[in-house]
This record gives structure tokens, C-alpha cells and sequence, in this order.
């Protein structure tokens, strides 16, 4: 099929791409830049000028399409909100292109801010009424306008090679710092994912997912934050030192809460479903690899 695919040059969405070239679709990429172009050019998919921020630009490339994956979100979590309901918009702009089509939109999600009923966030447990994150509940709009709309929620820690994302973040905060930190007891888990193997379930579910689906993207259910920043102390050769309540924004500035979340995930009724294997390192193997830290 056609897919659509935005943020297709960007970390996951480069990986994304590639799964589907691999399958036999054909891939439209969004692209703001000129660089970004190259990137999806160089992928072997055809590149689709637009911006989030442009409707029109995502509606065009969508009618034209089988099927649409959306990765593309604006990450400056000093204006979170605003990036949210920029995110919004775009699904929504996208679920109405597609609206009776019974065609797949897959949109990308996450794990921090939900709660699961059981101790632990499964596919079953639903985001809150006021989540900050709009994603999902636009996803949901769609499938009920007649759209195969489901949501992959990706782990705070989707890793691999050329990871800009959160640790390395706290990698860069340990080096500036002199010491890796970690929030209180340091006993609050994040879980976490390989993006080839994030990149074969946004697939999947491109594929099979059914209407109102959430789709959990997790290989690592649940690591201490503290054995996080034991890697990476050990790697840097840096003391690994808790960070106490009073001082946990000054040390890690807007990366604070999120570090300090615990959020445990489960993927077993993903694995059930659609028969997903995770087959890449996990995050403490991939850390120990030591490309982080080249």
C-alpha cells in the first residue's frame, strides 16, 4: 500500500520507514526542510513538502494514501501543551482526510502520565480524561468517524544508534554536572524499546490493528532509573549519586518529572495480538555497547 508517513526522516520514523520499503509499501514522506527531503529521498521514499502546522499540506498526502503512520510531534517540552494540541490538530486533520475510508492511521503515543490499574500500564488501561497528551483521544475520534485509527504508545526510552532522545539527555546532564544522577531511591522504573523493533510494530498495526487500538511498543518492562545512571556512571567514570527532592529541577532541569515517573508497562497482549518478538538489544545491553557514549 501507500503510506503517508510523517516525521518519516527523524529517529523512529527513518527506522519506520525502512521496515515498510523492506515489506513492499511505498513510502510518502513528510519533510519540512530541505534536509529532511534528502533524508527521505535517500530512504527511497517520496518526499511530501508540508508541516505539521500546515493542514492542507497533511490532507493532500493523506487522501492520497492507503494508509497513514504519524510520528512527527514537536518536542519542546517548555511549550508542552502548545505541542500537544499542535499534535491534536494534525490527527485530527488526518482522521478527517481518511473519515468513511475504513483506511489505517497509526499515531504515536507514550507511557508517561498514564497509570496502570494493576501497578502496571497494559493495553486495557485507558489515558486520563485531562492527559496532556491528545494524541490518543484524537486517535479515538477518528475510529469512531470510520477510520482504522490506533495508537502505539511508545516507552519514555526508545534507544539505538543516533539516539537524541531522553538518555542521551542524561548522559550530557552527567557530563556537564560531574556526577549521574538519579531522582530520590532512584527505584522508579521506566520501560523501554529498540526502534527496529518499534519500527516492525508500527507496522503491524499499519497492517492489522484494529479500530481503537492501543498498541504497546515495549521490550523492557520496567528498569530503575538508578541502574540507568549506574551505566552511565560507569561509563564516564563519574560518581553516581542520588539527587534529593529539593534539588531533582536544578540538577535535571525540564527532564525532572519525567525521570521521576514510574512508569512500568506491560506488552503482553500486544505480543499475543500480533505475534510481535522484540529481537534487538535492550536498553542495559544497548548502553553497554558504548555507542551512547562515543
Amino acid at each position: 500500500m501507500q503510506v503517508f508517513v510523517t516525521g518519516a526522516s527523524g529517529f523512529i520514523g527513518s527506522a519506520v520507514t525502512a521496515e515498510l520499503i523492506a515489506a513492499g509499501h511505498q513510502v510518502v514522506g513528510l519533510a519540512r526542510s530541505d534536509g529532511a527531503a534528502q533524508a527521505v529521498a535517500a530512504a527511497g521514499a517520496q518526499v511530501h513538502r508540508g508541516d505539521l502546522a500546515d493542514p492542507e499540506s497533511l490532507r493532500v498526502a493523506a487522501e492520497a494514501a492507503d494508509g497513514v503512520i504519524h510520528l512527527a510531534y514537536h518536542h519542546d517540552f517548555s511549550e508542552y501543551s502548545k505541542a500537544a494540541e499542535m499534535d491534536r490538530s494534525a490527527i485530527a486533520t488526518l482522521g478527517d482526510a481518511l473519515a468513511g475510508s475504513d483506511k489505517p492511521l497509526v499515531v504515536a503515543s507514550g507511557m508517561l502520565g498514564l497509570t496502570g490499574a494493576g501497578g502496571v500500564i497494559t493495553e486495557n488501561d485507558r489515558a486520563p480524561e485531562h492527559s496532556p497528551r491528545l494524541s490518543e483521544g484524537a486517535a479515538l475520534s477518528a475510529a469512531a468517524r470510520g477510520v482504522r485509527a490506533s495508537a502505539v504508545r511508545l516507552p519514555p526510552t526508545v534507544h539505538g544508534e543516533g539516539d537524541r532522545g531522553f538518555v542521551a539527555r542524561l548522559i550530557g546532564i552527567a557530563r556537564a554536572t560531574g556526577v549521574s544522577g538519579y531522582p530520590g531511591e532512584g527505584t522508579n522504573r521506566w520501560c523501554a524499546v529498540h526502534r527496529f523493533d518499534a519500527a516492525r510494530l508500527f507496522r503491524s498495526a499499519l497492517e492489522a490493528a484494529p479500530a481503537g487500538a492501543m498498541v504497546h511498543a515495549i521490550d523492557d518492562e520496567g528498569i530503575e532509573v538508578r541502574d540507568i545512571a549506574a551505566i552511565i556512571g560507569r561509563h564516564l567514570e563519574l560518581p553516581v549519586v542520588s539527587v534529593g527532592q529539593a534539588e531533582v529541577f536544578d540538577h535535571f532541569g525540564w527532564l525532572a518529572p519525567m525521570f521521576s515517573m514510574d512508569a512500568p508497562a506491560s506488552s503482553a497482549l500486544t505480543r499475543e495480538r500480533f505475534g510481535w518478538q522484540p529481537s534487538h538489544p535492550g536498553l542495559i545491553e544497548d548502553l553497554e555497547k558504548g555507542h551512547y557514549f562515543s
